[in-house]
């Protein structure tokens, strides 16, 4: 019997590897909401079909002594665990499933490292969805749990997007991107020294249990007029940017620049995009006095050159430091150790927040006549400390759906109602007059 094929951990998969907490489990959650209803057995056959599709999402840690040199992923032909799981429908079904998402990661040991529990009759907020009022609050929800160690958001909704694509019998090929247009190269603005030590985002009422909270929400998407030299990215940072400023400013914190990541992501959206770990992170700084006097269409400006520049810059999806450290100078015992130690001394100077657009989702997410298409999609991102606060955002059927998730050593339930307030007030600002 031949060994199954072997590749060696991408930089950042081997990152994520050595920092590893059980506290705060390093997930990505995917929420996706359908009218209708699905065939347990069906879905299951059209789900383990994606998976063997996209064979790179069946993987899992192959065991080695502490001595290796590198981790690697051990491919699978077929899946080792049933990955589909189907909860008892409840009031309370839908809140379970969120929670486990966020405190009960795949283990990397069995293939494939994602799960997903279907909820049928999911009872949802009808604050966090306008759409829920239509149809009484009840269809059936999809939450997937993506150890993010292995692969990202996006790469699963591709996979999740050809299953329903096998499960429907609909094409559920990815629309074209909108086109910009091109515009002559400009510098971008001074921004504040990357040696300075970012603003935190101040405490709250934090909880007494570690691990994470998270807070769903569906807005308007912001206007923008034609032609803005601006993109609804660039008004969701300066949003995120302001709420940010504005929390903190009320708690008394110490005025410093802001400094927000944004996952950037090339991959092609169609059945031929690489599964995995496949953005890059930038950083995007705001000083103190931009934020306090700043005219909102100038901000807007001033952050479209410095996200543009960002995105054109070639760059190692962690920097050349995280190259530096996987390479396999030493055992990955001591490497982890070595970067575990980094990370706590680089606490000062990591990013204030996170911001992650994931933008109009391209895929139709159409199940067939039955269940129906997707009207809601959330994503939320890992908010360990030290930033310890993130927000994630998406759009289908014409509406923003933002997922605020938080460290809950650093805030609580109503900390995240609060930014929501917030975010959406600091949003609805951004919008010129149409």
């Amino acid at each position: 019997m031949t060994a199954p094929p072997r590749i060696p951990f991408p930089v950042v998969d081997e990152v994520s590897r050595h920092c590893l907490q059980e506290a705060e489990p390093e997930t990505v959650h995917i929420e996706v909401h359908l009218p209708g209803h699905l065939d347990h057995g069906r879905l299951r056959k059209a789900f383990t079909e994606a998976l063997r599709r996209h064979p790179r999402i069946l993987m899992r840690e192959a065991p080695g002594p502490w001595y290796r040199r590198r981790y690697e992923w051990e491919l699978t032909d077929e899946p080792d665990v049933e990955a589909v799981r189907f909860p008892p429908p409840g009031r309370d079904s839908l809140e379970g499933a969120r929670g486990r998402s966020l405190s009960q990661a795949p283990p990397l040991t069995a293939s494939p490292p994602v799960r997903l529990e279907v909820v049928d009759d999911a009872v949802t907020d009808t604050a966090v969805t306008d759409t829920a009022v239509a149809d009484g609050g009840r269809g059936t929800a999809l939450v997937l749990t993506v150890n993010h160690t292995a692969l990202d958001g996006p790469a699963c909704l591709r996979v999740l997007a050809t299953a329903a694509e096998v499960y429907g019998g609909r094409d559920n090929a990815p629309t074209a991107p909108p086109v910009r247009p091109a515009e002559p190269p400009q510098g971008p603005p001074d921004v504040p020294s990357p040696w300075a030590p970012p603003a935190r985002v101040a405490p709250g009422t934090p909880g007494r249990t570690p691990g994470n909270g998270q807070l769903l929400t569906e807005l308007p998407l912001p206007h923008r007029p034609k032609g803005s030299p601006y993109t609804v990215n660039d008004q969701l940072m300066v949003a995120t940017a302001l709420t940010v400023a504005h929390w903190n400013r009320e708690r008394g914190a110490a005025r410093r620049p802001l400094r927000i990541t944004m996952p950037v992501d090339d991959r092609p959206r169609d059945a031929a995009m690489p599964i995995g770990n496949g953005t890059r992170l930038v950083d995007v700084s705001f000083a103190p006095d931009e934020l306090d006097s700043v005219p909102m269409p100038e901000l807007l400006r001033r952050t479209a050159l410095r996200t543009r520049a960002l995105k054109s810059l070639p760059r190692p999806q962690l920097g050349h430091g995280a190259a530096l450290l996987t390479a396999p100078w030493a055992p990955v015992a001591c490497r982890a150790a070595l970067t575990r130690a980094l990370r706590r001394a680089a606490a000062p100077w990591t990013s204030t927040t996170l911001l992650s657009n994931i933008g109009r989702i391209p895929y139709p997410l159409d199940f067939g006549e039955e269940a129906g298409r997707a009207h809601a999609v959330w994503f939320s991102a890992p908010a360990r400390m030290p930033r310890g606060l993130t927000f994630t955002t998406a759009s289908t059927a014409g509406r923003l759906h933002l997922a605020l998730r938080w460290s809950r050593t650093l805030l609580g339930p109503g900390d995240g109602a609060q930014l929501r307030d917030l975010f959406a007030h600091h949003l609805h600002t951004t919008e010129a007059t149409p």
